[in-house]
């Protein structure tokens, strides 16, 4: 099939197309790609692709739309990552790859990664998002970014302040499409793909398929090649490495069974807690650096600044207890990770599993320890069903 990418509006000031042919290509994972990409991601530790990029990136490669559904930790940012930094002329000061992504956190994370893979290349990449003076980002897109990284709502401010152009964008990625959807980005998504060039390649990249989902992919997306790594008949799908533990605790007892469960963990574990509420994260972080640990919390609540320094603190692992709120921790994409704990039950099975992916990354074990309270039995019945009865393992806290 015709690549999308095929008729695309050329930048005006693009190098001679021979310029970016003539370099050197290898194989890497039975794929042919650009030798200063292989380079970049053979130094970040990626010797061979993971399933979600054995199954999508032949076709992205080719210039196909493509919609994936995977789990968690599945190695999806450098499935789109490496075909982008790959066909991107990082001599062009032309925007020509958009990843849109739900939070800043995930920007920044996202951003990171594709800065790796293209680094050996010279393919900048930039991420806006809110929460951030807007000056910084404004300079840094005027120094020519080849990728744009960003939240949807940021981007669109861009887009009005006339500071981004998406109109040589080659490349649209839309990550973690169901949790923009959730945090209401909906309209902001349409408004920024109906102002990039018809003729872009789209990637589209969700746990889960909602009915605006569809409707999105239907309206934006070419025929796209459908890559499914979830379960067909529950739907979803948790990643096998994870250990998934599970305590009837009443709500006056949680502070006892968190104190249990950590003086427990062998020495040198990373753990990440859950909490419901911004005010919950606070007191339990207090209250276990009381009991002395050394944790952090993170929410919504709190400055971008003060974010990114516990976010720095824990990704680079001199912070090993982190207790977040659901949103803080989207997208959170840490290999060391080995414990996460539901303190406060999510809502419903779609975040439980998000939650739990958030360890055992890219095939390594990791353990989810999960307190079900008073109000959360409907829930654990639906993992449950869900998830298998073979895979829940059931415990009992010394005080009961």
């Amino acid at each position: 099939m015709k690549s999308r990418r095929s008729g695309s509006r050329q930048s005006p000031d693009t190098q001679s197309k021979s310029s970016i042919d003539s370099e050197g290509l290898v194989i890497w994972g039975g794929l042919e790609l650009k030798e200063t990409i292989v380079n970049s991601i053979l130094n970040m530790g990626y010797e061979h692709p993971s399933d979600i990029q054995k199954a999508s990136m032949p076709w992205v490669l080719q210039g196909r739309d493509v919609v994936a559904q995977a789990v968690t930790g599945s190695g999806k940012t450098a499935a789109f990552g490496i075909p982008m930094c790959n066909f991107v002329d990082p001599r062009s000061r032309q925007v020509q790859g958009l990843v849109l992504v739900p939070t800043r956190e995930l920007a920044q994370q996202v951003q990171r990664e594709l800065s790796l893979i293209g680094r050996d290349r010279g393919v900048g990449v930039v991420a806006v998002y809110g929460g951030e003076p807007i000056a910084r980002q404004i300079k840094l897109l005027e120094q020519g970014m080849a990728i744009v990284v960003g939240t949807p709502g940021r981007v669109k401010d861009h887009m009005n302040r006339r500071t981004l152009d998406l109109g040589y964008v080659d490349m649209a990625v839309l990550d973690e499409a169901d949790e923009m959807l959730d945090i209401g980005f909906a309209d902001d998504m349409e408004y920024i793909l109906k102002r990039t060039p018809s003729a872009r390649q789209t990637a589209l990249f969700s746990a889960t398929i909602p009915n605006f989902i569809r409707g999105l992919i239907r309206r934006y997306l070419d025929n796209p090649r459908w890559i499914q790594l979830v379960s067909d008949t529950k739907g979803l799908e948790t990643v096998d490495e994870v250990d998934q533990i599970f305590y009837d605790v009443a709500s006056q007892d949680k502070a006892d069974g968190i104190l249990e469960i950590l003086d427990d963990l062998e020495e040198g574990s990373q753990v990440l807690i859950f909490r419901k509420m911004q005010i919950g994260v606070d007191r339990l972080s207090k209250g276990l650096a009381g009991e002395g640990f050394a944790v952090k919390g993170i929410h919504g609540g709190m400055s971008q600044s003060e974010r990114n320094r516990v976010m720095a603190s824990f990704r680079e692992g001199s912070l090993k207890m982190l207790v977040a709120t659901n949103l803080a921790a989207r997208g959170l994409d840490i290999p060391t990770i080995s414990h996460v704990v539901n303190y406060d039950m999510p809502e419903n099975i779609e975040e439980y599993v998000h939650r739990i992916g958030r360890t055992a990354r890219m095939g390594k074990r990791g353990t989810a320890v999960s307190f079900i309270g008073e109000w959360d039995f409907e829930l654990y019945e639906q993992i449950i069903v869900k998830i298998g009865e073979e895979k829940i393992i059931k415990r009992k806290f010394s005080f009961y």
